[in-house]
């Protein structure tokens, strides 16, 4: 066990040695080359880079260079990502082969390899991380160590005053202080319902017993959302330091962190994490010597949607099948093994120690008036710059999307923003200029969610999108109540047969009254939440349902069924490039001459508009 006074040691002795790391004018000749080290660029061989780092270093005899593997840097779309400190030099699409020119050019010759920095969409080469332009309007709090700090590496968490908050807590706040400044803060819970993060401690608090659980939610389930892996793939010891905090204010002594096995480097990272905090004594028996006693363990999930509704998850936590429990009683008063329980996800946890360091006024002061501080976005679909974002609460859809995101790929227009995942609804361009925060998302009829932000282009089919996310809710629902076991089973139907052509007048009414009957009658979240998307693109969109059924057409071209594929002979050069990639052989023609699609072999893959030089080829 390491007591305050060895700790403060430790801090100052790898602060010292990684302060380069934050200080651009550090004049030393010692170098860290920072490589991102996870999911989104180890798929791209992000841990070859590495090791091919520390190989050509090792030849090289370079003692004044290490090697660090972060966490994400946000820009996947980008990656592998590579910055090389004090510079910031920021390097994009890092490969094996580029290694040792970097050593070569850059670390020994100290010229900048230019072919390898990342440029900006305006084509701008960028050589220093702040100057590009996704991270301008971005402002990281629960981010703030990801990318900066080796996730594995205790002590690097400690120099940026890890541990430090819950130091704080132990020595200086009663329970009721800790609460007290976090209800001031107005931390709302960023799982999705935005409830004060404040009044659920005192909740649980004010529950008496002789057991009390602090948990964990990581059961992160809509598609295309990252950002609770991200920060445990990143910064680990935040949220297990977040949780003793919790422990401390409402009487806790046990935790549980519920993480899907999806996640094999998240979950590796965290134990890492919680292992280190033990060997350290800041999980235990005697935290810091201060008599405080809490302990964490994981418990893995096997990646069921529902599960992130929180007694779901807590009845997978006790070893039962994954299905809610009907409330009240509520988890603060009757929780995990019908103790009182404390349960906020991943991102609420990350926000608490600094909330604890720099005070409440301090995180009030950022976002909005009922929306305060940052939240954190995983920015996918049809978007430049694919990646994760922070972001102060009250921005607009637009600057998220162009000024950070980069805009729509290809010169294509915008024609929507999904928020909320599968629970959440779409915003048209008409609201392009929405604030993002609780209340103005759930004005225009879609929510804040746990962070998936999905961009749409004109070539989205509204009908389809929303057919897609009712697929996923049908097979995630857990089948323990009828309204959404049956009932979103039926609103699919319907929708299944609008995108085939089959669409019968009468459907939209039909979809409306199911929606309505789902969502007051649901037990849990998952059924309540389910029909939104429908009834989002039926609020905005509702003329391409109306297409679907009358006309039997896709206005967006999407859904195949109601669509052919056709060259137009007049841009036609005959080049014969789609004839040869046609995987049915569906097009002929002459050399030169304007080819022809046989619409009884083709079955609309696409192969031939992507394959086509001149955009001759397209849907209609």
């Amino acid at each position: 066990m390491k007591s305050i006074e060895e700790l403060n040691a430790i801090r100052e002795k790898t602060y010292n040695e990684i302060s380069l790391r934050k200080n651009r004018n550090y004049d030393g000749r010692e170098k860290h080359i920072l490589v991102c080290g996870g999911t989104g660029c180890t798929s791209s061989h992000s841990m070859d880079v590495i090791n091919r780092l520390n190989e050509v270093i090792k030849e090289k005899g370079l003692d004044n260079v290490r090697v660090i593997r972060t966490g994400c840097f946000g820009l996947c779309a980008r990656g592998p990502i590579m910055v090389i400190r004090p510079e910031d030099t920021f390097y994009s699409a890092a490969k094996v082969e580029d290694v040792e020119e970097i050593i070569e050019k850059h670390i020994i010759g100290g010229e900048i390899v230019e072919r390898l920095l990342c440029k900006d969409i305006d084509g701008s080469l960028v050589k220093s991380l702040d100057e590009l332009n996704f991270y301008k309007k971005q402002h990281r709090i629960v981010l703030k160590n990801c990318g900066l700090i080796d996730p594995e590496n205790i002590d690097e968490y400690l120099a940026f005053d890890g541990y430090k908050a819950l130091e704080k807590v132990l020595t200086s706040m009663s329970q009721d202080e800790v609460i007290q400044v976090v209800s001031d803060s107005g931390l709302r819970g960023r799982g999705g319902a935005g409830f004060p993060t404040g009044r659920k401690w005192q909740f649980a608090k004010n529950s008496v017993d002789d057991q009390k659980y602090v948990a964990c939610n990581a059961d992160e389930g809509d598609p295309g959302a990252f950002m609770d892996r991200s920060v445990l793939e990143g910064d680990p010891h935040a949220v297990i330091e977040a949780m003793a905090i919790a422990a401390y204010a409402i009487g806790a002594n046990k935790g549980y962190i519920y993480v899907r096995a999806e996640y094999p480097i998240a979950v590796h990272r965290l134990q890492v994490a919680i292992d280190q905090a033990k060997a350290y004594g800041l999980l235990g028996d005697n935290i810091m010597g201060l008599g405080f006693k809490f302990d964490v363990e994981i418990r893995l999930g096997a990646g069921a949607f529902v599960c992130g509704e929180e007694t779901a998850l807590m009845e997978s936590v006790e070893g039962r099948r994954g299905e809610p429990r009907p409330r009240p009683p509520f988890p603060a008063v009757q929780g995990l093994f019908k103790k009182p329980t404390l349960l906020n996800n991943v991102e609420t946890y990350a926000n608490i120690t600094q909330i604890i360091l720099n005070g409440a006024e301090w995180f009030s002061s950022i976002g909005t008036e009922k929306s305060k501080g940052t939240k954190v976005f995983a920015l996918g679909g049809n978007i430049n710059n694919v990646g994760l974002v922070e972001v102060p609460m009250g921005i607009t859809l637009r600057e998220i999307v162009y000024d950070i995101g980069g805009g729509i790929p290809n010169g294509r227009k915008f024609k929507a923003a999904q928020t909320g995942g599968p629970s959440g609804g779409c915003i048209p361009e008409e609201h392009l200029d929405t604030p993002i925060d609780y209340e103005s998302l759930g004005a225009i009829g879609s929510m804040m969610g746990s962070g998936g932000l999905i961009v749409m282009d004109d070539t989205t089919c509204m009908v389809n999108l929303a057919r897609f996310f009712l697929d996923f809710t049908v097979d995630e629902s857990c089948g323990k109540c009828p309204p959404c076991r049956i009932g979103t089973k039926r609103m699919l139907e319907i929708l299944q047969r609008m995108v085939e052509g089959k669409g019968e007048e009468g459907d939209i009414e039909k979809l409306e009254k199911l929606a309505m009957n789902i969502k007051r009658s649901s037990l849990c979240g998952l059924g309540q939440t389910a029909p939104n998307p429908v009834l989002s693109t039926l609020r905005y969109f509702r003329d391409e349902y109306e297409a679907h059924i009358k006309d039997k057409k896709c206005p967006a071209g999407e859904c195949k069924a109601m669509t052919q594929v056709t060259i137009n002979k007049e841009i036609c050069r005959g080049c014969s490039l789609c004839s040869q990639k046609c995987p049915v052989g569906a097009i002929h023609g002459e050399l030169k001459s304007p080819f022809e699609v046989d619409q009884s072999k083709c079955i609309k893959c696409g192969v031939c508009i992507a394959t086509c030089p001149f955009k001759a080829i397209s849907r209609v």
